[in-house]
């Protein structure tokens, strides 16, 4: 259903999916949806607050899931469980946040709601006035009388995520610009940061969501070849569980069809990427977490890490995944991130895979791949280094070439020195 703004519409449906899209090109500033979760038009704490750097809700109703990019059509999805909204949530905004430029240079800007259970949309608001905004509130899910309903919404802030953020009541722990088109003509007179402890000015809910040790972080880190390591010690982020996505997709011809149709080809010719993880701990104990051979690994024991599963479709909500427990690092020495091609496909030639590192504190740090131009099915993707002092991620994206008759995960371990024992397995 398409909608205008300031119309409404009621969703039948008990969980959705809410897609931001929009078309890439040249020029093209990057979008990151969010969500903040509304008492009386206002958070109760920074954690009613879910975007990239924070993706889950403490109740678990609302996630966010992430990027894919189709054929040019780039889509940032939230998934929210309107049964596990806690009752005294009201609404929960749904907006969005350009990076890079002005919401005018953005086209083919729209959101919509899907049913997460069959897909099939139940609204869609396209956006057809941007200008100057760098943050837009594109829509609303709320209760009314029993019933949660949508709202197309379309309002725009000149401040960006930071501004739009302060407006809900989140604390920001970046300078913000002023705003140039604030949404009200009053905005709260500023008010000195207070302590996580500090009384809210309204009593909580029975059950309100823990709110974060320290406040929002709106960072985003983008390794490069020109800058390719972050200190995790002084983004703040070496607590805590810290997330490993890896998800891909086909950017070339495939078999002589349209990229389109050679994922799905891709798909049904079985390609299965595996990410895995080589270790050291301080104790000089070495290992790798990887499907292979079961090795799936351990967080509350050594070596505090865990992959979650087997992805085949590489989508960034499930794709690779793998967990590893910052509240241990000091028995972690360095720990090398790779992937390996395990069948349906040569080399890593025509995959476009993308990574990204989320710490559960501190700023979330990703990076892309490199075209791959050699015969390659293992590549090196970051090395996370513990000094004692510091807690280093560097980027490798480093294509590697097995000898004949070499296993990939023997070529990582020759290149880069971690001199363990191999034997053949199987998943």
């Amino acid at each position: 259903m398409s909608m205008s703004k300031g119309q409404n519409v009621v969703v039948p449906a008990s969980a959705v999916r809410v897609e931001l899209g929009w078309r890439s090109g040249a020029g093209v500033p990057d979008t990151d949806a969010s969500a903040l979760l509304l008492v009386s038009g206002k958070v109760r704490s920074d954690a009613d607050f879910v975007f990239y750097n924070q993706p889950a809700h403490a109740s678990g109703a609302v996630r966010h899931e992430g990027k894919r990019n189709a054929d040019g059509q780039v889509t940032d999805t939230l998934a929210v469980d309107l049964a596990r909204v806690e009752p005294a949530i009201e609404s929960v905004v749904l907006a969005a946040s350009s990076d890079g430029g002005t919401f005018g240079q953005v086209p083919g800007l729209h959101i919509r709601v899907l049913d997460a259970a069959s897909g099939a949309e139940i609204a869609r608001y396209d956006s057809a006035d941007a200008s100057v905004e760098t943050a837009f509130v594109l829509g609303e899910l709320y209760r009314r009388q029993g019933t949660w309903k949508f709202r197309a919404v379309g309002q725009g802030y000149g401040s960006g995520l930071a501004g739009l953020a302060t407006d809900y009541g989140i604390t920001v722990d970046e300078p913000q610009p002023a705003a140039q088109t604030p949404p009200t003509p009053a905005r709260p007179a500023p008010v000195q940061p207070a302590p996580p402890v500090a009384a809210p000015v309204t009593p909580p809910p029975p059950m309100p969501p823990a709110a974060p040790t320290q406040p929002v972080r709106l960072t985003k880190v983008t390794l490069t070849k020109a800058a390719p390591s972050v200190s995790l010690t002084k983004q703040g982020g070496t607590s805590g569980a810290m997330r490993v996505n890896l998800n891909w997709e086909v950017h070339k011809q495939f078999k002589g069809w349209g990229s389109k149709l050679g994922r799905a080809v891709a798909q049904h010719a079985d390609l299965d990427l595996d990410l895995c993880a080589l270790y050291e701990l301080t104790d000089g104990r070495k290992g790798v977490v990887q499907a292979l051979g079961n090795a799936f690994g351990a967080l509350q024991r050594p070596p505090y890490i865990h992959l979650d599963g087997d992805d085949r479709t590489g989508a960034v909500s499930s794709g690779e995944n793998l967990t590893i427990n910052l509240d241990h690092k000091n028995e972690l020495r360095r720990v090398l991130i790779f992937v390996t091609i395990y069948e349906g496909a040569r080399s890593f030639a025509d995959l476009h895979a993308t990574v990204t590192l989320q710490p559960q504190f501190g700023a979330a740090v990703d990076f892309s791949l490199d075209e791959c131009t050699v015969p390659s099915t293992v590549c090196a993707l970051a090395l996370i280094t513990n000094t004692g002092s510091d807690l280093t991620v560097q980027r490798e994206a480093r294509y590697l070439v097995p000898e004949r008759g070499v296993s990939p995960q023997r070529t990582v371990d020759y290149a880069y020195g971690w001199g363990m024992n191999w034997t053949p397995g199987r998943k």
